[in-house]
């Protein structure tokens, strides 16, 4: 079996060696490098080819033998073969991926006027299509040259708009590299970042109501070229659907919101074991930081409990693969809101006022209270969530009616 794998600096979090399990079983290895011991590594490793991805895609160019037409014509690579001779060889998958992503939501660049974020290797890349699909102007947007965040108000009448820098990755994420309230006539937006699933960026553009997009369709579609390439095998492209979307649901957080006492943690558990998940509890990671909920209350009030709960959040809900409850207050913070749907499908667990359990819970006083409640917080659940499940007196009930509406 070929030994094939990823080169890169942080790469522990990559959903390469996934994708190429998904792809046929293939053994995929992961070789985080430091800069000082990259180009000793690029040139003498054992492997037989490998991947190359931030922040070596062009230095990687330097050191091939060989180049293709698209690797030569970007100025930087991503696919690397070796061959009988040692001669090694570049590629630049990313093109056929950027175009199949940009493809996913009928991005026509021709006539357009294209903002590309960032000017490092995958700039090049995209700035490449843009051109090949026949974009009328483009413009590269970097922190120091002649086009910078500083003066990017100038470029307001993109049309398409694609982000290439790491702004708002994990594990650094809640961040956005430009507000797109500034691109008025801005119709499409591409983020290649695809941890978390939706960053900031694309998460104002869903607000806007501009089609937009997160880099994972391009990451498995570029990973069926360089498959093949590697692997020297003919996987056919009508697998990279079902492989995204076994990869984003895999990946993908679930996250339970609504009111106190509806459930969440009951089902939570339910759903997390039955799928083999993690299952965190928002409130409960609050107690064994900041102690009981009703101590918090009673000695520090809300404003202390709600800033514990927003460092807890945003903690928790910026892993992957893990199922969640949060507490009934949680979408009160707006920050919190942003922080549980970047990187979850999220569901809100909706039960009759009458079922409410308000034992122990801090603002559920009496029934007046939680009906005043129930009617402020039930749009800021509907405005969060992708799902809306009705909660049955019997749990497990609603745990078949969760796993339905999420097609597990």
């Amino acid at each position: 079996m070929k030994r094939i794998g990823l080169l890169g600096e942080k790469i522990s979090h990559s959903y390469s060696p996934k994708i190429f399990s998904l792809l046929g079983g293939y053994d995929y290895l992961l070789f985080p490098t430091a800069r000082e011991n990259f180009e000793d590594f690029f040139k003498n490793n054992r492997l037989d080819g490998f991947n190359v991805t931030i922040p070596y895609k062009t230095k990687a160019m330097e050191l091939c033998d060989t180049l293709s037409e698209e690797a030569r014509a970007t100025g930087c690579v991503n696919t690397v073969t070796k061959s009988e001779d040692g001669k090694i060889h570049g590629e630049n998958t990313d093109i056929y991926g950027f175009e199949h992503m940009a493809d996913r939501i009928r991005c026509n660049f021709k006539g357009k006027k294209v903002v590309i974020l960032g000017s490092g290797g995958s700039s090049r890349t995209v700035k490449y299509v843009a051109e090949k699909h026949g974009a009328s102007e483009i413009i590269v947007v970097s922190r120091t040259g002649e086009n910078n965040y500083e003066n990017i108000s100038a470029h307001a009448d993109a049309d398409i708009i694609v982000n290439t820098t790491p702004v708002g990755m994990y594990p650094d994420n809640g961040k956005a590299p430009v507000d797109l309230s500034v691109f008025k006539k801005c119709k499409k937006v591409l983020d290649l970042i695809y941890n978390p699933s939706r960053t900031l960026l694309i998460q104002q553009a869903e607000a806007l109501g501009i089609d937009c997009i997160n880099g994972l369709y391009m990451l498995v579609c570029q990973a069926i070229r360089s498959a093949n390439i590697l692997l020297s095998e003919n996987i056919d492209d009508d697998v990279a659907e079902s492989v995204f979307e076994e990869l984003e649901k895999e990946q993908k957080n679930i996250v339970f919101i609504g009111m106190p006492g509806c459930g969440k943690t009951t089902v939570g558990r339910l759903l997390a074991s039955k799928l083999g998940r993690e299952f965190v509890d928002t409130d409960g990671e609050i107690e064994l930081e900041g102690g009981f909920i009703h101590e918090i209350f009673r000695r520090y009030g809300e404003p202390e409990f709600r800033k514990l709960e927003n460092e807890v959040v945003r903690r928790v809900c910026k892993e992957s693969g893990t199922v969640i409850a949060t507490g009934g207050g949680a979408v009160l913070m707006p920050e919190n809101i942003a922080a549980i749907r970047e990187n979850a499908t999220v569901v809100y667990l909706d039960a009759p006022l009458g079922s409410l359990e308000m034992t122990g819970r801090p603002l559920s006083r009496d029934r007046m209270t939680l009906m005043k409640m129930y009617f402020h917080r039930s749009k800021l659940y509907e405005k969060c969530a992708d799902f809306k499940v009705k909660v049955s007196y019997d749990p497990e009930e609603t745990l078949r009616s969760v796993m339905e509406c999420l097609s597990l």
